[in-house]
């Protein structure tokens, strides 16, 4: 078993802006885009690839930069195009036999649908003429010159596509044709000439009929539509770096709608939606490459081509599988049929669900095609969540509404909404929405994120709608063709008649293809079922798959993976699940209902006899608390954190006591209004909380660490292994951590010594504020181990409240690409984390062999995994049903590749 080979080393390149298909390799997709680099790896191996050029994205950075080309651009592309036309014996839009390019985007990261492209650049009222006579097919030549004036006049003169449809569809239904396919040439001539005719009116010029000029300006649209508002959301959407730039590849066009012998189609060398080996695909006659991946004509499968064109069909599986043994994955790939002769025009790595991921991943190591690190970094944590989400019960659900192609799984209902700003205003109101749509395009990406599932009437799965919500892992059913959808009247009609309304409730099953009306039940995920433990390794294929994968995972991580646990039944679930201990017991979530008047007798207390009577109450309950715990994670760590919360959760709210006291007056409510005015704060979070309130209410902490420390030698002496850790929370000095330990030591020792046992109980802290980890050697005399609380660190770094910020202002800094992520959602590696990095190097010098952990909810997000595994923390702490999430992604960043 074998990684993959490694692309050439990646030289500085030249000091150039333009590269032949013939002079690149996969390599440089950085800077011929991953278009352009796959363009030139596939000549690269000799496949049938039409000659072309790349435009780079060094040349798009530096238009964006200065809003003009870079001046040595039009001589390169000129010498460049040159070569071209003497490469095909054609000139561009000028001679008997015309050359047409396409201009088409292509970043190092896959966009699909997000930027621009033009297709049949160099046709005019000249070359159309002499298109038709080397071809020998009128209703061609005016076919592609209808196309070019449509696609130039959106995309590069910024005419809304609407004005284009509509004229579209009048000359349809005038023709009384089914669809475009049956418009004839002379009907297709005058189709173009109202494009024309649209061209000028809302531009105030004739479209151009200089072939260069058409190329020219289609380059820049292209440039342009990187910083378009549909790019920019997509990247936000999957984080993809706005500085990047867009490549452009300029190509010499093969036709697909030369007639019955020609076509266009998009082939994956595994299904992107299963995982499982076959032929899969789609194909459409007669037809552009836009056509497919827009949705706007149903297309037949890739198997249907064995029959229509047995020749090509042979040759594609064949260079299906050259491409998929030298890329060794998915690879998916656009083709185009002329006149019988086969050419590839794309291939990429394809998106695939997260089903298909981890078959894929699994079914490559038992190829010998890959090796099992390799397999891990094929595979995430996000995907593995995908898996957990809830699946309808098939069982309880009606008899669907409709059936489309199963285009990317998962069980989503909402209510149906036809329009995507509908669609966002919905979900912005906190509505669960249904997308529903004739077919999609990137102009409604955002209602697509905003929505729980996408349900077209056209298209495949390799449709727009499909290649998107498989990349953001959205359920969608495509190709519901017995929808009606009428977006104008915002409705949706089945076959029999029955009307669906905007707001009707939609259940969308992304893994069957089914839709029905109203909300289905749903039920576990075999794959949680599998980590309950109520299903077995080999339930199936998938769970197979993820067993495997998770097996591989554990074997090679070297962080630990603990549990955010409280109770006893959460501690079983994540042992279940796979914790190897607690990293954070919230003991205040202990002090809920009728204990919390406790601990607010406690703190309200006048006199030592009141203080001591809430203690002695509160600790036989803390110490059964605790029992259980240890019982429930018997033979691993548990790491309790004292009492943290702000002042302000104990005590009576302020306003509903003044108000009370006002109405009734009463002696007992004026005496405690007085007392919690006494303790109230205006900001709790940076107030009375954490090692503070222990220090000043006498004993509070010196129970709960009795209460631990009994429990523990109780368990001890029923023949069980607890093994308690005791975490001091929001230390900012050393001071303080001393003198909490100091008698923390002392209670430990009394109750050893009462029970006739030993305690080795190791005592640490929060690092949870700036000064903490700026200290942090100086603590580290002190403590056993750390365990960084990077929520409140995330806080007090950045000065946000994050019950405030995030429902204020981050939407904005997310809109304006202030924030690529949510800070409290992926640790801030510039600053939260170089104070982790920080705080660890200094602690582990003062104390060699520190054990370090982390126990905000940044320890089972993905990206945070990977650098706490890189800044040499021991283990990370999530809530149970992230820990399988964390356990994977540990492994994963173990196997990092160099």
């Amino acid at each position: 078993m074998t990684s993959p080979p490694r692309a050439p080393a990646v030289q500085d390149p030249p000091a150039k802006f333009v590269y032949d298909f013939t002079e690149g390799h996969r390599g440089l997709s950085g800077l011929l885009g991953g278009k352009g680099a796959n363009l030139a790896e596939m000549t690269r191996l000799g496949l049938p690839v039409p000659p072309g050029f790349t435009i780079t994205t060094a040349a798009c950075r530096e238009y964006l930069r200065t809003g003009t080309p870079p001046p040595a651009l039009r001589d390169e592309v000129s010498a460049h195009l040159d070569a071209l036309e003497r490469r095909t014996g054609r000139r561009l839009g000028r001679g008997a036999d015309p050359l047409l390019v396409s201009v088409r985007s292509g970043a190092e990261r896959s966009m699909p649908g997000m930027m621009d492209t033009v297709l049949n650049i160099g046709l005019s009222d000249t070359s159309v003429r002499s298109l038709a006579a080397q071809t020998g097919d009128e209703r061609f030549a005016w076919d592609s010159y209808r196309r070019l004036v449509q696609m130039f006049g959106e995309t590069v003169l910024g005419i809304e596509g609407d004005a284009f449809a509509d004229r579209l569809a009048d000359a349809v239904a005038l023709a009384g044709a089914a669809d475009e396919t049956g418009l004839a040439a002379d009907q297709l001539e005058r189709l173009t000439r109202a494009f024309q005719d649209l061209v000028r009116e809302r531009t105030g010029r004739p479209f151009p009929q200089d072939p260069r000029e058409q190329l020219d300006l289609a380059v820049r649209a292209v440039f342009d539509s990187w910083n378009g508002p549909r790019a920019r959301l997509y990247r936000r959407q999957e984080r993809i770096p706005h500085h990047l730039g867009t490549a452009v590849s300029v190509c010499a066009m093969v036709f697909g709608n030369l007639g019955q012998d020609s076509g266009t189609g998009v082939a994956f060398t595994r299904d992107p939606a299963t995982g499982r080996q076959g032929v899969y695909g789609d194909y459409l006659r007669n037809a552009q490459g836009e056509d497919v991946v827009a949705g706007i004509r149903n297309t037949v499968p890739l198997a249907a081509l064995e029959r229509l064109d047995p020749a090509s069909y042979a040759e594609l599986l064949r260079l299906m599988e050259v491409l998929e043994n030298h890329y060794l994955d998915l690879c998916d790939i656009e083709f185009t049929i002329e006149r019988g002769r086969l050419w590839m025009l794309q291939t990429r790595v394809g998106k695939r669900t997260a089903a298909a991921a981890f078959r894929i991943a699994v079914q490559l190591v038992d190829q010998g095609l890959i090796d099992e690190a390799e397999a891990l970094r094929r595979v995430s944590g996000g995907q593995l969540a995908h898996l957990m989400f809830p699946r309808f019960d098939s069982g309880a659900a009606p008899a669907p509404l409709a059936r489309g192609v199963a285009a990317s799984p998962g069980a989503a209902v909402g209510a149906a909404v036809f329009d995507p700003a509908r669609a966002v205003a919905r979900a912005a109101r906190g509505e669960r929405v249904i997308l529903v749509r004739r077919e999609t395009t990137p102009d409604d990406l955002d209602g697509m994120i905003a929505a729980d599932g996408i349900l077209t009437a056209r298209g495949g799965k390799t449709s727009h709608a499909a290649v998107v919500a498989r990349g953001m892992g959205r359920t969608c059913v495509c190709g519901a063709e017995e929808l009606r959808v009428d977006h104008a009247a915002r409705t949706a009609t089945t076959a029999d008649g029955t009307v669906v309304r905007e707001g009707d409730v939609l259940s969308v099953d992304g893994t069957t293809g089914r839709v029905y009306r109203g909300e289905v039940p749903v039920v576990p995920s075999a794959v949680v079922e599998y980590f309950e433990g109520t299903a077995p390794p080999d339930a199936d294929d998938l769970v197979a798959a993820v067993h495997r994968v998770m097996g591989w995972a554990d074997a090679a991580r070297r962080l630990g993976v603990r549990a955010n646990a409280d109770t006893a039944a959460d501690a079983a679930r994540a042992r279940r699940f796979g914790a190897r201990g607690i990293g954070l017991c919230r003991t205040e979530h202990m002090f809920l209902g009728e204990r919390r008047a406790l601990v607010e007798r406690l703190i309200l207390a006048e006199d030592d006899q009141g203080a001591q009577c809430a203690l002695a109450a509160l600790l036989p309950l803390q110490r059964a608390d605790f029992r259980e715990l240890f019982s429930a994670m018997d033979g691993l760590p548990v790491t309790v954190r004292l009492l943290d919360p702000p002042l302000h959760e104990f005590l009576p709210d302020l306003t509903d006591l003044s108000v009370r006291v006002a109405l009734e007056h009463r002696d007992e409510d004026v005496r405690l209004l007085a007392a919690v005015r006494r303790l109230h704060e205006q900001n709790p979070m940076l107030g009375l909380r954490g090692v503070r309130l222990g220090l000043v209410v006498p004993g509070l902490f010196a129970m709960q660490v009795r209460a631990v420390a009994e429990a523990a030698a109780e368990c001890r002496a029923a023949g069980g292994d607890p093994r308690p850790e005791i975490m001091i929370p929001l230390v900012g000095t050393v001071q303080e951590l001393e003198i909490v330990r100091e008698e923390a030591e002392e209670v430990i020792a009394a109750a050893a010594e009462a029970h006739g046992t030993r305690l080795d109980i190791p005592l640490g802290t929060m690092i949870e504020l700036p000064r903490a980890a700026l200290t942090a050697g100086q603590i580290a005399e002190h403590a056993d181990f750390f365990s960084f609380g990077t929520n409140d660190l995330t806080q007090t770094v950045w000065g946000f409240s994050r019950d405030d910020v995030e429902a204020s202002f981050f939407a904005a800094y997310l809109e304006r690409g202030i924030f690529g992520v949510s800070p409290f959602e992926t640790i801030d590696t510039d600053g939260v984390g170089s104070l982790v990095r920080a705080a660890a190097l200094a602690g582990r010098a003062a104390r060699p062999g520190l054990k370090l952990g982390v126990c905000g909810e940044h320890g089972g997000d993905p990206d945070s995994v990977r650098f706490f595994h890189e800044v040499g923390l021991d283990y990370v702490s999530c809530s149970p049903f992230r820990i399988p999430v964390a356990r994977l992604e540990a492994g994963r960043a173990a196997t990092a590749a160099p």
